[in-house]
C-alpha cells in the first residue's frame, strides 16, 4: 500500500462570505480616505486645489465683477494730469473766467453811468463852480469893470463845470473802449463776450463822446458865448 498524503480539511465557504468581505474592505478604504482628508495638511492641499480650479475656470467672470465693483475714481484726475493740470488749476481756471466776465460787465455799466454824469453834471462840478465864483468875488471886491466881473465870477465857474463834466465823459469813453477790446488781450476764452455787455459798453462810449463834445464846446464858449457888458458912453 502506498502511503497517503494527509489532507488538511478546509472550512466550508458560505455563498455570501465573499461579498461580505468585499464590502468590509470598501468600508475600510473609505474610512481611511476620510481620516486622511481630515488631516490638516491634506485639508490644506484640497482647499488649495479647489481655489486654483475655480480661478482657472472663471477668470473672465471674476475680472468683470472686479471692474464693476471697483470703478476708477482717478479717471478725471488722470485726464487732468495728462493735460498738465490738477484739480486746483481746473477750479482756478473756471473761477478766473467767471470773475473776468463779471468784471467786464460791471465796467460796461460803470461806463454808462459816467456818461450820464458827464451830461447831467455832478456835485464835484458844482463845488468847483462855487469855488471859482468865490474867487471871482474876492478879486472884484475892490472894484473892477463889468467885463472883468462877468469873466471872474460867471465865466470861470462855467468853465470849471465844463472841465469836470468833460473829465467824466472822457473816463466813460475809455472804460467803454476797454470793455470792447478786452477779449482781444490775454488768454482766449471759450465763451464769447455776452451781447448785452457789448451793447452797454457801446452805449457808454456814445454817452462819453457826447459828454466830451459838449464840455469842449462849453469850455471854449463855442455853444453859448459869455454875456458882454454894454459899452459905457464916453463922457457920461
Amino acid at each position: 500500500m502506498n502511503p497517503t498524503t494527509p489532507i488538511t480539511p478546509t472550512a466550508p465557504v458560505a455563498e455570501g462570505d465573499g461579498e461580505k468581505k468585499t464590502a468590509e474592505k470598501a468600508a475600510t478604504d473609505t474610512a481611511g480616505a476620510k481620516d486622511a482628508a481630515e488631516r490638516p495638511e491634506t485639508a490644506g492641499r484640497l482647499d488649495k486645489a479647489r481655489t486654483e480650479s475655480a480661478e482657472a475656470t472663471e477668470p473672465s467672470d471674476r475680472d468683470g465683477a472686479e471692474q464693476d465693483l471697483d470703478p476708477d475714481p482717478d479717471s478725471d484726475a488722470d485726464l487732468g494730469l495728462g493735460l498738465g493740470l490738477d484739480d486746483d488749476d481746473l477750479d482756478d481756471d473756471g473761477s478766473g473766467k467767471e470773475s473776468a466776465g463779471l468784471g467786464t460787465a460791471a465796467a460796461a455799466v460803470v461806463s454808462v453811468g459816467l456818461g450820464i454824469v458827464s451830461l447831467t453834471g455832478a456835485w464835484s462840478g458844482r463845488v468847483a463852480a462855487e469855488r471859482e465864483t468865490l474867487i471871482g468875488q474876492i478879486k472884484t471886491s475892490s472894484g473892477g469893470s463889468a467885463a472883468q466881473q462877468i469873466s471872474e465870477i460867471y465865466g470861470d465857474a462855467w468853465h470849471a463845470t465844463a472841465l469836470v463834466n468833460g473829465i467824466f465823459g472822457l473816463v466813460a469813453l475809455l472804460v467803454g473802449c476797454y470793455v470792447l477790446v478786452r477779449p482781444a488781450f490775454g488768454a482766449p476764452s471759450a465763451h464769447p463776450q455776452a451781447g448785452w455787455v457789448r451793447a452797454v459798453a457801446k452805449g457808454g462810449i456814445a454817452l462819453g463822446v457826447i459828454g466830451v463834445l459838449v464840455s469842449v464846446g462849453m469850455y471854449f464858449d463855442l455853444i453859448v458865448a459869455l454875456p458882454t457888458a454894454a459899452a459905457t458912453p464916453a463922457g457920461s
